[in-house]
């Protein structure tokens, strides 16, 4: 009587069917993450009211260009951050974090804060986001969050702030973001989990960040 090899061969089919799915499954997703999108989460509140912690977004990569990965090199550009841009980028004071801020000083931008008022190349800017709390004014010479500059963002640099101004460690602090550390530019929000009183922000969801 013959075996039946048939079951055998068709059960090693199907696994390595089932293999190949994954390691394609795995492969689209390192793409994407590498140079599309990737998703992250809010856990400070230096830019509220635009972003509140718990908020979670995705951010475009590709918007900036295509960059190797680990080299942070650009291969494919496609444009710039311009003011305004609410970016990602790696944290220059600790390169393992990633950090979230605006765009305020692009290059050549000569940057400068006086009591609170913020002026960029010498004039009077509106800053339409900037969010203060804190009435108190601190003199440049005791920290540079309400007084600082004036100073030029170098070429291939950006000078970034958070929108809470009062309760955000930014360039007024450590300095400029280079550009090949820009990791994308936040776009809109997915998710947002309210912890202190543990619920949904409904209302947040598939906002558009600006």
């Amino acid at each position: 009587m013959k075996e039946n090899k048939s079951k055998p061969a068709a059960a090693k089919t199907k696994i390595r069917e089932f293999i190949e799915a994954i390691l394609t499954a795995l492969l689209i997703a390192a793409f994407i993450i590498s140079f599309v999108v990737q998703a992250f989460k809010i856990p400070s509140g230096s830019m509220i009211p635009t972003l509140l912690v718990g908020d979670h977004l995705f951010v475009n990569k590709f918007i900036y260009g295509v960059k190797l990965p680990y080299f942070r090199t650009t291969i494919i550009p496609v444009t710039d951050p311009k003011r305004e841009d609410v970016i990602v980028f790696i944290y220059p004071e600790d390169r393992s974090k990633d950090f979230i801020k605006r765009v305020i000083g692009v290059a050549g931008d000569k940057i400068e804060m006086k009591n609170k008022k913020l002026f960029i190349n010498d004039r009077p800017y509106a800053d339409p986001n900037g969010h203060y709390t804190d009435q108190a004014i601190f003199p440049a010479e005791a920290q540079p969050r309400d007084n600082f500059g004036p100073l030029v963002v170098p070429q291939d640099s950006f000078f970034v702030m958070g929108d809470n101004r009062d309760h955000s460690l930014d360039s007024r602090f450590w300095g400029f973001v280079d550009l090949k550390d820009v990791q994308g530019k936040a776009f809109i929000l997915y998710w947002s989990w309210n912890h202190e009183e543990r619920n949904v922000r409904w209302n947040r969801i598939a906002r558009l960040i600006q």
